[in-house]
């Protein structure tokens, strides 16, 4: 190869180029090479890498997640020995997604520069962004970004304007942009302290093209650099939609609505901005359309667990508007058998993930999820932090948006009252919502009989939330004798009400099963009668989907919301996560739920126990799940009934709390009788289950006329719980209603010592 000798006149030219190029590096915005951010060098590794692990839980969450080989690369950085290069690594990985540098000098001054992210957005979406935070002021006040470029604020779940806005974004041309700083879970609102931290902002355009905007930071007021900017002016390029229009039929070829999950080949979610910004999925109708930017996809489609999930690809032409159609299929319609689902415990304001909590979002938006995961009954309850907005929708009766075969009614939750120590409580059919004599939440009982008895005096069907909070205990095993601490905010206080006769359920499938149906199997096994009910608390314990929790009740008609929460209170139902089922589960004949549940014999003899059940898993295990403890969610799947390697689940009939007989069926979707004969020598209780996925509730059978004492450990057990229970909640009662509470717990200390007298040794 022949080598050219440069003269010093090409050297010097060629070097004067080279630093011209560097110039327009740095001082060109939006050119390439910008891209280079100033690095920190000194921050502890450690806080810095927890921190890096919830940036990638975040933009996983928002569907943009991280490409795999920076997944890596920070995975890498993280297990360095060497601190100072595995914080620079962190950075090359994570620099380019940058959009905005901010910087917060050592007198807590703020200065903005582009990063750099490429600039674009999408018309009518969502894009999540970076943001590099250099904090060398130590700061942990909240980062706050801002544009005169930003609209109105709307409830981005609907795009209709809240109720105090009027203007429409098209009547300000100059204000096209929304702009939010993300900062639910798993970060917090405000900055961590460290010298180095990453954010999301999230930015939406209501437009298509070229646009401009002034995007600028803050941590509190006169925090402004006024040396430099605190704004960094960002020329975007906002890439057209596409309107696709939806075709929606059900397994019969019906117009529905249902859930769709919509990424690109990057795994990025569209539309970009969800129903609710926690979710990936949207829930569409038939005829509705959705606006996707040109390029190639893959479509989720289902509604709820009674369908099957099926995927199918779709390119986006720019300009050419399209139709994308779709057939939903059921595995299983339970309704066709009579059986009606049901979740009692859904919220549309409160919890953290609505973006203005005390607010929360309307019937249209509820009702939408109901509609696209196919519930049949879905009860949104008003509770604390939301009560004063969320109560004018209270109406005393099915909501309006309710169709024939989907109704919604508003209720309460008694959770940020009083008596939250004791116990959350559902109200289900109440006629008013306010309990007499009260003008605010403060003014409301201490403790929770007293309103369990309102409730049941004015017709409601009431009961216990999220069960196992304060049940909890370290094994699986039921029954177990172990004592719950008792200090948390489930059916904490129903081994008391039970006694009173002033509950009718406590509340499964979203804590786990062993906490919740423990008090329930001694409470049983003392001769009470209380019953299971089937919830989510969404979003505030599962903020997937409303009815991964539910109760299906059987109904000799067609769908009534009297009937249904009748058999909530009769317990003429199972629980499930809608991936079981046992519908008609009888004893001798008699349905549950039905004649009292009860059978009465003569003497002892056996019973024939039948059923219509079904379930499915799919072909290859989850082994993810399946090596979860109990108590880590999902709490309640089908995956965790699985045997083994195989697609079967056993079915297992329960007997004063512990399994007599047992088949397995093979879960691949299809209804199957089974029977049972089981000998029943003394009066008990029956059940069905297959755990953790669903469990019936009981039919009692009665032998020679002499009530229910299956248990002396339950009668044991329950007694010790009333003392334990008053020990954590004396001391949050009020002064005033302190006499009669404890007149209530000596009232249920005598009925069990009663029962333990009466109990056989076990």
């Amino acid at each position: 190869m022949m080598h050219i000798k440069r003269s010093p006149r090409t050297e010097i030219l060629k070097r004067i180029k080279q630093f011209g190029f560097l110039l327009l590096t740095l001082f060109l915005p939006g050119f390439p090479l910008e891209a280079q951010l100033p690095k920190v060098q000194r921050v502890e590794l450690q806080p810095l890498a927890a921190q890096v692990r919830r940036l990638v839980e975040a933009m996983d969450y928002l569907g943009v997640p991280l490409s795999s080989a920076d997944k890596q690369a920070l995975e890498r950085a993280t297990a360095q020995t060497d601190p100072g290069k595995a914080v620079v690594e962190i950075q090359n990985a994570l620099d380019k997604y940058c959009l905005l540098d901010v910087h917060i000098n050592p007198e807590s001054r703020v200065k903005v520069a582009q990063g750099p992210a490429k600039a674009e957005l999408l018309e009518h979406g969502w894009r999540s962004f970076l943001v590099k935070v250099r904090n060398e002021a130590g700061v942990t006040a909240q980062l706050k970004a801002e544009s005169p470029n930003a609209m109105p604020v709307y409830t981005r779940s609907t795009g209709a304007p809240s109720p105090k806005e009027t203007v429409k974004p098209s009547d300000v041309p100059n204000r096209w942009l929304d702009i939010l700083m993300f900062n639910n879970s798993p970060f917090k609102p405000q900055l961590s302290g460290l010298e180095l931290e990453y954010r999301v902002i999230q930015l939406y355009s209501r437009d298509a093209g070229k646009r401009e905007a002034k995007i600028s930071f803050n941590v509190g007021q006169g925090t402004q650099d006024i040396g430099f900017r605190n704004d960094a002016d960002i020329l975007f390029t906002c890439r057209p939609s596409t309107e696709v229009a939806l075709r929606i039929l059900d397994e019969i070829g019906k117009p529905t609505t249902g859930s769709f999950i919509i990424r690109d080949s990057h795994d990025h979610v569209y539309p970009s901005a969800p129903d609710f910004a926690f979710h990936p999925q949207v829930y569409r109708s038939d005829g509705e359309k959705i606006k996707l930017p040109a390029g190639e996809y893959t479509i989720e489609f289902s509604r709820g667990p009674e369908y099957l999930v099926k995927n199918q690809a779709v390119k986006v032409v720019e300009g050419k508007p399209q139709t994308f159609t779709c057939r939903l299929e059921r595995w299983i319609d339970p309704a066709k058998y009579g059986w009606y689902s049901g979740d009692h415990h859904i919220h549309a304001a409160g919890c953290l993930h609505y973006e203005n909590p005390t607010q929360g979002v309307f019937p249209e938006d509820m009702m939408r999820h109901i509609l696209g995961e196919a519930l049949n009954v879905g009860c949104v309850l008003t509770w604390g932090p939301c009560y004063y907005f969320q109560k004018q929708f209270f109406e005393a009766k099915v909501n309006k948006l309710s169709t024939s075969d989907n109704l919604m009614r508003y209720d309460l939750e008694v959770s940020g009252f009083p008596s939250s120590h004791a116990g959350h409580l559902v109200l289900l059919r109440l006629k008013d919502q306010d309990y007499p004599g009260t003008k605010k939440i403060e003014d409301w009982p201490s403790w929770d009989l007293p309103i369990l008895q309102w409730g049941k005096a004015q017709g409601a069907v009431v009961g216990f939330a999220h069960s196992g909070w304060g049940l909890d205990g370290k094994t699986d095993k039921l029954p177990n004798y172990e004592m719950p601490p008792f200090d948390g905010i489930g059916a904490n206080e129903y081994v008391v009400d039970i006694v009173h006769d002033a509950v009718d359920f406590i509340s499964t499938v979203d804590t786990p099963f062993s906490w919740e149906l423990n008090i329930w199997y001694h409470t049983l096994n003392c001769g009470f009668r209380g019953h299971i009910s089937g919830e989510t608390d969404f979003p505030c314990i599962y903020g997937e989907r409303v009815g991964l929790g539910r109760v299906y009740v059987k109904l000799d008609d067609k769908l009534d919301y009297e009937d249904w929460v009748n058999g909530v209170r009769d317990g003429r139902s199972y629980v499930s996560d809608g991936k079981s089922h046992l519908m008609d589960f009888r004893v001798n004949g008699l349905l549950a739920g039905t004649q009292g549940s009860e059978i009465k014999l003569g003497k002892p003899e056996n019973v024939r126990v039948t059923a219509r059940v079904a379930a499915r898993l799919d072909e290859q295990p989850n082994q993810v799940l399946q090596g979860r403890l109990y108590d880590q969610k999902p709490y309640w799947d089908i995956e965790r009934a699985r045997l083994e390697r195989s697609r079967q689940v056993p079915i297992e009939v329960i007997l004063n709390g512990k399994p007599v007989a047992k088949k397995n069926i093979v879960a691949d979707g299809s209804a199957q009788e089974i029977a049972f004969d089981v000998p029943v020598e003394r009066s008990s209780w029956v059940a069905l289950r297959i755990l953790p996925s669903s469990h019936t509730n009981p039919i009692f059978v009665t032998v020679n006329h002499k009530p229910i004492r299956a248990s002396r450990q339950s009668a044991e057990w329950c007694l010790k719980a009333v003392d334990q229970c008053w020990s954590q909640k004396a001391p949050k009662i009020s002064a005033k209603e302190l006499p009669e509470a404890e007149k209530a717990y000596e009232r249920a200390r005598q009925a069990y010592r009663q029962i333990l007298a009466e109990s056989e040794a076990n």
